[in-house]
């Protein structure tokens, strides 16, 4: 049970809820007792010889398991429990003489700041339970029709009603609005007669008349109600808030009895609420009290404004009171609209002449009774509560502000988890009340907080005091004259006390004594161990590690500082200030082109290696300095004018055209590092010229050609010999016809030089193309 508390805690952690046990896993230890039950989760240990020397009474506070751990017995573990112990729990029962609809009536409830506690109440609504009806009407002229018809409904409506009830009261009351300016015509012929025509008779208007109180006579509701006249006045708004008002806070002159009340409201039109008063010149808020005269009439409404919707729907509440708006067709967005602000309240439209209003009653109050609300009244500043609706159709509700169950029956029981959380302790044992909107019964709620220690173990001049002070709950307290936390100290002066003596062992204000790490003795820091300081704040361990060894080997470490040896440097002593990594065979330091940092060239940019020897992007780098010499060149010769290009390079222009492995256009170049100090070389050329590659094509193009043409004339003169030759022979041989062989060498001498001379014209046009065309491309630019 030494942890009940927690676990209860734990398990009722839920969101929504403003002080849940967010820190009950752990504890936010407190000097004192009675600070420490005031932090969630904590336990106080009262055991004499618990704390080692040094430690303060801070380290008695803690949870109950971490304090079993640290060896604080059981029974020296004060952790005093929430509880909820119910005082009158009776059954529901639907007896006559004996209704009850709620339970538990009255409990104890015991409470640990930060700790929720829960307990359950259950409601089921008697069947047959008495109901008080008090019909409230609205008697401007425009509801002159509807009177007429309620003047014969007062039977009808308790007849409807006693089919859910055994026991039915009926009152009326009536209301047109406050007489005066611009309400009521102040003029004197309608004050007497206010309504619209003189063939009219109407009664002067009025704040609100009860009529007649709750009664179970139906006769004299009819009686009454027939003598009733309209009346009138000006606006439109009527003064129903005032006549509300007075209904409810007028217990006694209404009649109201301990059972289930119901006011029905009746109107055709909208409705003055606080402020509008001011347009009558009237400033002085509602009072929320009882002022009917011995006529029934509220002959205050010239005194005090109408009721604001707050005002009014607070006082509904405290007395149990569900309201019906019976309104018509267009004043229905109005009501419900104010509606959402009354709780336990219902809208139902309204026929013009008022008939259909015992069938609206009955469907009205059917839609109340069906919706149970549970609420907290008169709760105390520093208690959150919160409820949790199990309404028998499942999973229960989230926690919320109020329980709330619908289309509930007749003889249903609901139940509801009530969650209390104090955030703050009591000053004295508080009540609260849980109750059912509408119903007279309610749950009464004893609290108190366990916020003192009562330890029982007060020993008076104590041994574990050295004789100087009581020992109670663990603790000393201290004789006049000395202090500390076994009263071991001689007070110095009127304000030395054991806090301030402590508070000269603290660094700072929310820091350990001697930073943990020590006992405070007097006011003086006892250290532990290799800590040292006034506070025992230096560790000569704690300095940073570089190469796994604290302050790299090269250094004292002082109260947590690197105190580093000659040429080391940096938190750690990580850095060495020698320089002899980072210079050349010529004692060249990075090259000229870096940086030396802990024995380490950082190069500059567009430097590499370890001694920064190399170029990163040659070309790119010095091709702009290139191009700016060589355009100075062109133009002045001078080239004093590229130091911002070219820095601290050093040019040399060669003569003779050579390719490197730069080029930029016709220009090409290389960059060098001088190997003795780092400087840079540039050597730059003209580009070897270049090849017309337009040319070289057309000049091939048109030798190929004439070799060609050469060697096709060369074949053909051949195969013309040889054709030649063998037709001389032919002609030899046929010497016989002379004049046949005439005509055939003729023939073939004419084909033989007809094809001779076609070629021979055909390749001499073809060299005259090609001679013209490499003439032209010749003369083209380039």
């Amino acid at each position: 049970m030494k942890c009940a508390w927690l676990t209860m805690a734990a398990l009722l952690h839920f969101p929504g809820l403003t002080s849940t046990l967010e820190s009950a896993d752990g504890c936010e230890s407190q000097p004192t007792c009675n600070q420490c039950l005031q932090s969630p989760g904590c336990a106080w240990c009262k055991q004499k010889d618990f704390l080692k020397s040094g430690e303060s009474n801070e380290r008695r506070c803690d949870t109950p398991e971490a304090l079993e751990k640290r060896r604080c017995s059981e029974k020296n573990i004060f952790n005093p429990e929430p509880s909820v112990d119910p005082l009158k729990d009776a059954e529901l029962q639907n007896k006559k003489e004996n209704v009850v609809q709620l339970r538990p009536q009255n409990l104890n409830l015991k409470l640990r700041v930060g700790v929720p506690e829960t307990f359950t109440v259950t409601f089921k609504r008697a069947e047959g339970y008495p109901i008080d009806l008090y019909y409230l009407m609205d008697l401007s002229y425009s509801m002159q029709d509807d009177l007429e018809k309620i003047k014969t409904l007062g039977q009808e409506i308790l007849n409807t009603l006693m089919r859910v009830t055994n026991k039915v009261r009926i009152g009326f009351g009536c209301f047109v609005d406050k007489v005066g300016m611009p309400y009521v015509s102040t003029v004197k012929a309608k004050l007497a007669n206010p309504c619209p025509s003189r063939l009219d008779t109407c009664q002067p208007a009025f704040s609100f008349r009860n009529v007649l109180r709750l009664t179970e006579d139906a006769r004299e509701f009819r009686e009454q109600v027939s003598k009733q006249i309209i009346s009138g006045n000006l606006d439109s708004p009527e003064g129903g808030f005032d006549a509300m008002m007075q209904v409810a806070v007028c217990q006694d002159e209404i009649g109201w009895g301990n059972v289930t009340r119901i006011l029905v409201y009746t109107s055709d039109d909208t409705f003055h609420m606080a402020g509008d008063g001011r347009l009558a010149g009237i400033y002085q808020p509602n009072d929320g009290k009882c002022h009917l005269n011995r006529y029934g009439l509220y002959d205050k409404g010239n005194e005090y404004d109408y009721p604001s919707v707050g005002h009014l729907s607070r006082v509904l509440s405290a007395n149990n009171i569900q309201l019906i708006f019976a309104v018509t067709e267009k004043s229905v967005p109005a009501y419900k609209a104010l509606s959402e602000l009354i709780p336990q309240s219902v809208v139902g439209e309204l026929k013009n002449d008022s008939s259909n209003v015992v069938q609206l009653i009955s469907e009205a109050y059917g839609n109340l009774s069906s919706t149970v609300l549970l609420e907290h009244l008169e709760a105390p500043q520093g208690l959150n509560i919160s409820f949790k609706s199990h309404c028998g159709n499942g999973e229960p509700s989230d926690w919320k502000k109020s329980g709330k169950c619908n289309n509930v029956k007749i003889e249903q029981q609901v139940s509801f988890t009530v969650s209390v959380t104090a955030s703050t302790c009591l000053s004295k044992k508080e009540l609260f009340f849980v109750k059912v909107q509408g119903i007279r019964d309610q749950l009464k709620v004893n609290v108190e907080t366990l916020c003192a220690c009562n330890c029982g173990d007060r020993e008076e001049g104590s041994p574990s005091c050295n004789g100087n002070g009581n020992l109670e709950c663990g603790v000393c307290s201290c004789n006049k004259g000395h202090l500390g936390q076994k009263c071991e100290c001689q007070r110095q002066g009127a304000r030395n006390t054991t806090l301030t003596m402590e508070a000269l062992c603290r660094r700072e204000k929310d820091s350990q004594l001697c930073s943990g790490q020590g006992i405070c003795e007097c006011g003086t820091c006892v250290c532990r161990g290799h800590f040292r300081g006034n506070f025992c704040e230096c560790d000569d361990s704690s300095c940073g590690r570089h190469n796994n060894k604290i302050c790299n080997g090269q250094g004292i470490c002082d109260c947590g500082t690197c105190k580093c040896h000659a040429n080391y440097i940096g938190p750690t002593c990580e850095c060495s200030t020698k320089t002899d990594k980072c210079t050349n065979k010529d004692n060249v330091l990075c090259n000229n082109h870096g940086d030396c940092e802990c024995n380490r060239c950082k190069c500059h940019a567009g430097f590499i290696h370890d001694f920064c020897t190399e170029l990163v992007a040659p070309c790119k780098t010095y091709q702009k300095c290139v191009t700016c010499t060589v355009n100075n060149e062109l133009k002045a010769g001078d080239v004093g004018n590229c130091t911002k290009e070219c820095g601290s390079a050093k040019l040399v222009h060669i003569q003779e055209p050579t390719q490197f492995y730069c080029q930029n256009d016709s220009i090409t170049f290389k960059v060098e590092l001088d190997s003795r100090n780092g400087n840079v070389e540039i050597s730059y050329a003209n580009a070897p010229g270049a090849i017309d590659m337009t040319a070289l094509v057309l000049g091939s193009s048109v030798s190929g050609v004439v070799l060609i043409g050469i060697a096709i004339i060369i074949i053909y003169r051949v195969l013309l010999e040889v054709y030649d030759r063998r037709e001389y022979r032919r002609f030899l041989l046929e010497q016989q016809n002379v004049q046949w062989k005439e005509v055939r060498s003729s023939e073939t001498l004419n084909v033989s030089y007809t094809s001779y001379n076609f070629f021979f014209t055909f390749y001499f046009l073809l060299i005259s193309f090609a001679v013209i065309t490499h003439q032209f491309m010749s003369s083209s630019p380039r």
